[in-house]
């Protein structure tokens, strides 16, 4: 089943090459489908500074929006890894300035919760916590626990999360809750409490019941506890990243819609 979710091939679509799951089941949450170009005739002055197009100034178009450019307001090309493209991809400057803040997501706090951290973990239905080895799935779909057994928590099924901070119990001010891990309300940074813990609350197929999982921030096998700390800052960093994101597409979105 592992070979199966993780899977890749290359594809080759008009804004270049892609590495791609090979079932369309296993798309990362975090990606997004390539937009539909501005047909050219639609299109006969570029979008930005508006100069008209002809044998000399060409149109490109940007491999994020789809929207047609001049070369001079859409001459660099940007890694594009939520596309899954293999080398960088032209975009215009207001993209490009995107996939370069998305860079950091995916080279940091991804990579930190994918290596995984050490944790007490414990679930609702029972007093007794286990040492358990957590990380997010190479498909960025599922929440792996790794002790005594394997569980899997898929995103899709997670309601809200907790992060438990020094010196407070569930449900006091330093708490931060967030809806949901894909549409989270804004968070405000700031503060000296460092993160102890963390509260998911998710649905199982086939049971109405929410089920809740707490993680417990402990040291791993080696007597290190940073790196579960860290584990759970990135968790923090991944909800505000994906909320920010969420304002910026519909600023972009209300400027191609006038």
């Amino acid at each position: 089943m592992s070979s199966l979710r993780d899977g890749k091939k290359l594809v080759r679509s008009p804004s270049g090459l892609r590495m791609v799951p090979e079932n369309e089941a296993f798309y990362s949450p975090f990606s997004l489908d390539e937009p539909q170009w501005v047909p050219d005739k639609e299109c006969p002055r570029c979008m930005q500074c508006d100069a008209k197009f002809d044998f000399i100034i060409r149109k490109h178009h940007c491999r994020r929006c789809g929207r047609c450019f001049c070369d001079k307001c859409c001459s660099k090309k940007v890694p594009l890894p939520r596309m899954c493209f293999v080398d960088p991809v032209r975009q215009c400057a207001e993209c490009g300035l995107i996939s370069q803040k998305e860079m950091e997501f995916y080279d940091k706090q991804l990579k930190v919760l994918m290596n995984g951290a050490t944790f007490l973990v414990s679930w609702e239905s029972s007093e007794k916590s286990e040492k358990t080895v957590c990380r997010l799935s190479n498909n960025h779909r599922s929440l792996f626990l790794d002790g005594e057994n394997h569980y899997e928590v898929e995103f899709s099924r997670i309601s809200s999360v907790q992060i438990l901070t020094d010196g407070f119990t569930p449900g006091e001010k330093d708490i931060h809750t967030y809806t949901s891990l894909l549409e989270s309300p804004y968070i405000i940074e700031g503060g000296n409490s460092r993160a102890t813990g963390m509260l998911i609350l998710y649905g199982t197929a086939g049971k109405e019941e929410q089920q809740q999982l707490k993680l417990t921030a402990t040291d791993d096998y080696n007597g290190n506890r940073k790196l579960s700390v860290t584990w759970l800052s990135a968790m923090h960093k991944v909800n505000v990243w994906l909320n920010a994101l969420g304002l910026i597409y519909k600023q972009v979105a209300s400027k191609l819609e006038t």
